[in-house]
């Protein structure tokens, strides 16, 4: 057990390595990929703590509508807007760039050229983000959920995003290995998957709007994709990346992770149309959209079976690595949340949760529990091989953890089991003649939606705080530890 706790000790320390020229051209990928990196990771953080002041504002406003009731800029619908946006493409979408960007040249042994082209439009990409959420808190927000942002930084984006995922690209055409990895099909599709969704419903829903219930449809296609053919992709590829990493075993099977990929590819890309159940829509589109959210069952299954079969007898080096108990954690969710929202695509569960908040817990199952947790376990990853110095408090990346993991599933337990009882509540008017009934029953229910955004923010705080840390150690100069920051030592993994 002690060598097999020395190997994991090696596996995640970025300076220990027996093939010295193997870490040279590591290290050279980690160097042109060191300013660009920290750049998205900063400004990512930043956006988290943005992000998660706006949500403990409206999560407040939910059950005390007066709070800040004085400024309009600050009205529950601007509040809740900009949050979502903050969240999705503040700190998501950095996130992304620098996870996804870092994975895919190291398996392509590749080192980013032209950094400082990728550094400006990184910070086209944030100044962008910046100018469209304070159009929303302005009131210049749109009327599409998932593109509230004012269509005056549409080109900003396009341009900047255009300049940031070419470099992706780059890095594949350059890669310096014949084999390709199952992360980087994923990174490479999500890569182009966002533009041509983000054209598309710029195009139908502003420049050239679509009439009728084409513009629902355009815009629940996006708002359903951008979860699932962006954010899950670039998750799905780091649990892919990490875990076998970390562990320092094969993952358990290649042609399984082939099915889960292209059956993703296939099945998803119809997935969103089911928001619109009930609604004016031809009754053969909503059927298709429904059949292809059950199908999903397929690409998760066996991502599961992946990577839980990979896990298998590893589970003590889970529990001792911040970035496999991160990682884990959100891979367990994507298998969970993935498998609710095949049954909420039934006609049964939809008439229930639609309109209620079952479908806001599911929402931030998806991005939270699962993908953000799977960021941050990449993010504990990445910096010391960015910085060559390791995390300077684990005591710090505990109460991350814990405040994260447990005030996620606070929130995910009090939105679905309140949100289910309001939607049967909804359905018997003979019982609840008055819509004000149901809205007072939710409360509760939304008081601990308010206690486990404290616990989040805690976390946030703490991981703030350690990041912002180690940055300030590098550009101090300070001589870096040698030692991982564990949860607990090689030595006590028995």
């Amino acid at each position: 057990m002690k060598e097999a706790a020395a190997s994991f000790y090696q596996s995640i320390n970025p300076k220990a390595s027996t093939d010295i020229a193997e870490r040279a051209k590591l290290s050279e990928i980690d160097a042109s990929m060191k300013w660009p990196g920290l750049l998205f990771i900063v400004s990512g953080v930043l956006w988290l703590m943005a992000g998660t002041i706006l949500a403990i504002i409206a999560s407040i406003k939910m059950t005390n509508p007066d709070f800040l009731s004085a400024w309009e800029w600050m009205t529950f619908g601007r509040v809740r807007t900009a949050h979502l946006n903050a969240m999705a493409f503040g700190w998501g979408s950095n996130a992304v760039f620098a996870v996804g960007l870092w994975i895919m040249a190291r398996l392509c042994r590749a080192r980013i050229r032209h950094v400082g082209i990728l550094f400006i439009a990184g910070c086209f990409w944030n100044i962008a983000v910046t100018v469209g959420v304070i159009g929303i808190l302005r009131g210049d927000m749109l009327h599409a959920e998932w593109l509230e942002m004012p269509t005056y930084i549409t080109p900003l984006i396009a341009l900047s995003y255009g300049m940031i995922g070419i470099w992706g690209i780059i890095a594949f055409r350059f890669r310096q290995t014949d084999y390709i990895y199952v992360s980087q099909w994923y990174i490479l599709a999500a890569l182009f998957w966002l533009p041509w969704l983000y054209t598309i419903a710029q195009v139908l829903m502003f420049f050239e709007p679509s009439r009728g219930t084409v513009q629902s449809l355009t815009n629940w296609w996006f708002a359903h994709n951008v979860l699932g053919l962006w954010f899950t992709p670039i998750a799905v590829a780091a649990a892919y990346y990490f875990i076998p990493k970390v562990l320092g075993v094969p993952i358990h099977s290649y042609y399984l992770s082939v099915i889960g990929f292209w059956s993703l590819a296939l099945f998803y890309n119809w997935a969103g149309v089911h928001h619109l159940i009930g609604g004016p829509i031809p009754a053969w589109l909503i059927s298709a959209g429904i059949v292809a959210s059950v199908m999903m069952v397929i690409p998760v299954v066996v991502t599961a079976i992946n990577h839980h079969m990979t896990v298998v007898g590893h589970f003590k080096k889970v529990w001792m690595s911040p970035t496999l108990r991160f990682v884990v954690f959100g891979a367990v969710n994507y298998t969970l949340v993935s498998l609710l929202g095949s049954a909420m695509a039934l006609r049964s569960v939809n008439e229930v949760t639609h309109f209620t908040h079952f479908t806001v817990g599911h929402a931030h199952h998806g991005m939270y529990a699962f993908f953000t947790m799977l960021m941050f376990g990449s993010i504990y990853y990445i910096m010391p091989r960015l910085l060559h110095r390791e995390w300077p408090s684990a005591t710090l990346i505990r109460v991350h953890f814990w405040t994260c993991a447990i005030g996620v599933l606070i929130m995910i337990v009090a939105l679905h089991v309140g949100g289910w009882i309001q939607g049967l509540q909804m359905n018997d008017a003979g019982n609840y003649p008055d819509f004000i009934d149901i809205v007072r029953n939710t409360i509760p229910w939304l008081h601990a939606r308010s206690i486990s955004g404290f616990l989040i923010t805690i976390g946030h705080i703490a991981f703030a705080i350690n990041f912002f840390w180690m940055t300030w150690l590098e550009l101090g100069r300070r001589d870096p530890e040698g030692r991982p920051t564990l949860f607990i030592s090689p030595e006590d993994a028995r």
